[in-house]
């Protein structure tokens, strides 16, 4: 199975979802809402598997949830070398995103972490072929999305 990011998203009916899929969103709404204040709560309270919870729950969202979301957070792996940051941050421009926040680890053994968090509201590409670029220079060892949420 790909990554989250690696793949095509798709829109489906909820009654296409599984009923962990379906216990995952309540117990999110659940903790949105405040009625619950933690995991174990909410997914004691649906009757869930915390470790049903976590594998879906950076995978499966609402629809109205997704088309308001206009922020991603991205984790990148990549070779320490002269002007690779440069090189992301002109590839995250072409596709017309607006850098929120930059995190750069210190390089260890000629290899450093990027956290990034994007506005990509203006964004016109499909996040697959977005994600590609990304991991397209030499220098690259992996990209990975972490989040997405609204501003």
């Amino acid at each position: 199975m790909k990554p989250l990011g690696e793949g095509q998203f798709y829109l489906v009916r909820e009654d296409v979802l599984t009923e962990s899929m379906l216990k995952m969103l309540e117990a999110k709404r659940l903790l949105a809402s405040g009625e619950e204040k933690t995991i174990q709560e909410a997914t004691k309270r649906v009757g869930l598997s915390r470790s049903a919870y976590y594998k879906y729950k950076d995978a499966v969202f609402p629809f109205e949830s997704i088309a308001r979301e206009r922020v991603l957070t991205i984790f990148i792996q990549l070779e320490d070398r002269k002007g690779s940051l440069a090189i992301l941050l002109k590839i995250i421009s072409e596709a017309k995103c607006n850098v929120l926040t930059i995190h750069q680890t210190i390089p260890v053994q000629g290899r450093a972490n990027i956290t990034l968090s994007l506005d990509v509201t203006e964004m016109e590409m499909k996040m697959e072929e977005f994600m590609q670029r990304l991991k397209a220079p030499n220098f690259i060892d992996s990209v990975h999305l972490i989040s997405s949420g609204a501003l």
